[in-house]
């Protein structure tokens, strides 16, 4: 199981409060804001639906079951989330689950913006996807796992302000592990600064790597041009 660091909660919570735009919350049952643990997120999971059902990806091996919920709140989508879940006793629940299988009871789920990357060719033109500048937040909720590259931003954003972040991948065609993040601002860069959180689903750009694979993530900061490497392994189908 995923755990969050001492401060996180306290970074989630104004996170929560200035991103509104990035993160579609859909699902939450808890009522008593003095109840902490049932308040900040469990950990970071892919959503997958399935008929009258759906799974949890924890990480590039653990799947979690939900046993209180049938269908997924975000529909037929498939998701990056933020979830607060317990563990259910495997007694409690009919049949056996397999060793990186584990049932939960889900509290509340929170999508995350998950979109696809760009694929630049001979015809692309980055000038509409902008290069104003935005910071990658070193946290947790910043990771490279079961095929999706989860980005925690930091960046100057009017509440209910446009911003459009796009990954692009191509751009250099002598490393085609290289990708780089691009920010449109539409002219909102003198707001107040806050976070977002993104999520990019890779698993369409190595379809058939088996194995974990490093990639590139480029980006323009409010210091320069910035770059970071990520260990990154696709989606077991």
């Amino acid at each position: 199981m995923i755990e969050m660091k001492k401060n996180g909660f306290l970074l989630w919570a104004c996170s929560l409060c200035l991103t509104l735009t990035a993160v579609t919350f859909t699902a939450c049952d808890v009522d008593d804001d003095n109840d902490y643990h049932l308040i900040r997120p469990t950990a970071l999971v892919t959503v997958y639906p399935a008929e009258d059902s759906f799974t949890m990806q924890l990480d590039d091996e653990t799947v979690l079951i939900p046993t209180n919920k049938k269908a997924s709140p975000f529909g037929e989508k498939i998701v990056r989330a933020l979830v607060n879940y317990i563990e259910v006793n495997g007694d409690q629940v009919q049949g056996r689950a397999a060793t990186k299988q584990h049932y939960v009871q889900v509290n509340w789920m929170d999508s995350i913006r998950t979109k696809m990357p760009v694929v630049a060719n001979e015809a692309f033109d980055a000038e509409p996807y902008g290069d104003d500048p935005l910071e990658i937040v070193n946290d947790w909720t910043t990771v490279a796992e079961d095929g999706f590259l989860t980005l925690r931003i930091h960046t100057r954003w009017n509440h209910g302000a446009r911003h459009d972040i796009n990954l692009i991948s191509g751009l250099n065609p002598e490393d085609p592990d290289e990708l780089t993040l691009l920010h449109n601002a539409h002219g909102d860069t003198q707001g107040p600064l806050s976070d977002a959180l993104v999520a990019f689903n890779l698993n369409q750009l190595w379809p058939n790597v088996t194995e974990k694979k490093n990639i590139k993530l480029k980006w323009t900061s409010f210091s320069g041009e910035k770059s970071t490497e990520f260990s990154l392994k696709m989606h077991a189908n």
